[in-house]
């Protein structure tokens, strides 16, 4: 695997470095508004305005904001129950996952979907899967569905290192290959599938990356916290399936800063290896990058505070908002958009 880590940096050097400054700075502000937009639902849990539980992406911000950048507003997202930064960037509104995380009326879905179900068509977010592994099947139908009709469109599918010992990753990977789909798998191999440590539970040492050559892919394995990386990466993966190239599959190797969820404080993980992955958090260190390529301290403070604006905002629209509607619960469920036919 050291010779697919050299090979993909040799390939990614050049175009990393031609990024330019606009995008450089979205792509920072795209990752400070996912860390702040989830650190306030956290402060919001424990005020016991967000129930059940919840899954935050802290410290995997680089992944949803460089993927999110490089997609067109066509493509299609598909993502897992940790999919709040992944809604984020593909332009839903921080009131509407806030008031759905809080379960009224200003929500996303009104309440009914909650932190693991959101979607929005409208974005071509086409939802956060609480069933591991099930939506790489359905990513690889709607790119079907995109060379069907002869979209330019890609489904980009992200999921968790667990996701790989499953077997619709397996059954999803053969077809798209087989079919050759504009559809691009994202594996976010955060070490971890929920308490348990992947490579406990895996012959190979990179779930993903180093099944690629089974099924006739290139393997591809990144670091998941250098958003330039992610990002430079995202593009080429796009741009192949959109000509017709089929499927990538790609590790991008990241960490998340908490537990598994709400509930979980995650002492099963040793601190050496929770303090070596702290250092890589990927705001600070793209922040520092951006101060050395020149970027002025008060630009990167105005991004800042900008999001912080909004994320204080949002909550505000979110809270004042009232209780969804108890018979939202019925609409949608049947065929005919309600259940009053089964009654």
């Amino acid at each position: 695997m050291d010779a697919i880590l050299t090979n993909t940096t040799a390939a990614l050097r050049e175009p990393r470095a031609a990024i330019d400054r606009e995008t450089r700075l979205t792509l920072y502000r795209r990752m400070v508004e996912c860390r702040y937009l989830e650190k306030r639902a956290h402060d919001l849990f424990l005020q016991n305005l967000i129930k059940g539980t919840s899954h935050l992406g802290l410290g995997q911000e680089a992944v949803a904001a460089g993927f999110g950048v490089a997609m067109r507003p066509t493509d299609y997202t598909f993502c897992t129950y940790r999919g709040h930064n992944h809604t984020l960037v593909r332009g839903v509104s921080m009131t509407k996952i806030l008031g759905e995380l809080m379960g009224n009326s200003s929500g996303l879905m009104r309440g009914k979907g909650g932190s693991m179900h959101l979607t929005s068509v409208e974005h071509h977010m086409m939802g956060s899967y609480a069933i591991v592994g099930a939506h790489l099947t359905i990513a690889a139908g709607a790119a079907w569905s995109a060379r069907y009709r002869g979209t330019d469109q890609v489904a980009v599918c992200f999921f968790g290192d667990g996701a790989t010992n499953i077997g619709t990753f397996h059954e999803a990977l053969n077809l798209a290959v087989v079919w050759k789909l504009p559809v691009v798998f994202v594996c976010e191999n955060n070490r971890y599938m929920e308490y348990t440590a992947i490579h406990e539970v895996t012959a190979v040492e990179h779930p993903a990356a180093d099944r690629a050559s089974a099924y006739g892919l290139e393997p591809i394995l990144i670091d998941g916290n250098d958003v330039d990386v992610v990002y430079t990466t995202a593009l080429r993966a796009l741009d192949a399936a959109r000509r017709g190239g089929g499927p990538s599959l790609i590790e991008a190797e990241t960490y998340r800063h908490g537990g598994h969820s709400r509930a979980d404080p995650g002492k099963y993980r040793p601190e050496d290896e929770v303090k070596e992955w702290l250092a890589k958090d990927p705001i600070p260190r793209y922040r520092q990058r951006l101060l050395d390529l020149g970027i002025d301290e008060e630009t990167l403070v105005s991004i800042e505070a900008e999001a912080q604006r909004k994320v204080d905002e949002a909550t505000e629209e979110a809270r004042r908002a009232p209780p969804s509607d108890e018979r939202i619960a019925f609409e949608n469920v049947w065929a005919d958009g309600g259940a009053a036919w089964r009654n």
